[in-house]
């Protein structure tokens, strides 16, 4: 993720997802994994899971696999706990990256990570070497199934108490304090509008700009990073190509 927005970011997930549809399966199925044990199996009362729900549809995953991926999570077929780990750290000319991970084996993870960064210019930092960069936040995108205009989603977005919000290419995109973002979601949801995401994020500051070269090296570490299973979310301040469409 970078400035685009989430929704530009999701598009491009699942266009990348149609060569890879289990790899996205395996970090969802994480995802549902944890909302389970943190707030049981029904997701008409844990709204994380109703959310990660949500996200797994918007990405195709198969019915079948969210009713496993559940199963798993609340006992009733084997499994593994999963533990949420971020990792901030330097990408090449001195880049601001912050890895969100969800592990079964903590050292494994971190020495993936470590050599994504060091193969390509960067090096592992300390916790909060890079995150004041950033400003976190919540996001909700829905698809605009109402039809709503600028106004009448800036009027529920005001309602909501999000910050900001967008509509575009036929989805409504609000940005929002943390502490706001389950009354977003739920604004969205009861002004009928089919959630795709609700989630934080971190949003960079400011933007940097590196040479082709450089651009490279910073895309490769990436794509290493979202090619592993443990690693859920990669967040930075670089400009990417895409983002300037």
């Amino acid at each position: 993720m970078s400035g685009h927005s989430k929704w530009n970011n999701i598009k491009n997930k699942k266009a990348k997802g149609d060569a890879a549809r289990s790899k996205i399966f395996t970090k969802i199925g994480r995802e549902i994994a944890v909302a389970v044990k943190a707030g049981g199996p029904d997701p008409n009362t844990n709204s994380k899971l109703y959310d990660v729900i949500q996200k797994a549809k918007a990405n195709n995953m198969p019915n079948d696999n969210i009713t496993r991926s559940i199963k798993k999570a609340s006992g009733e077929l084997s499994t593994v706990d999963y533990v949420q780990i971020v990792y901030e750290g330097y990408g090449i000319a001195g880049s601001a990256v912050i890895v969100d991970c969800l592990t079964d084996n903590k050292n494994r993870t971190a020495g993936d990570v470590r050599c994504a960064f060091d193969k390509n210019g960067g090096s592992l930092g300390q916790t909060n070497c890079v995150s004041y960069m950033f400003d976190k936040k919540g996001i909700v995108v829905a698809e605009n199934t109402t039809g709503l205009d600028d106004d009448q989603a800036f009027e529920l977005a005001i309602e909501s108490g999000a910050d900001d919000v967008s509509v575009e290419d036929g989805m409504v995109e609000m940005t929002c304090d943390p502490s706001v973002l389950a009354s977003v979601r739920d604004a969205v949801v009861s002004a009928g509008l089919n959630l795709v995401s609700a989630e934080m994020s971190w949003f960079p500051q400011t933007m940097v700009t590196l040479d082709a070269d450089s651009l490279v090296r910073f895309q490769k570490m990436l794509d290493t990073l979202e090619d592993n299973d443990d690693v859920q979310n990669v967040y930075h301040n670089v400009q990417l190509p895409d983002d300037e469409e």
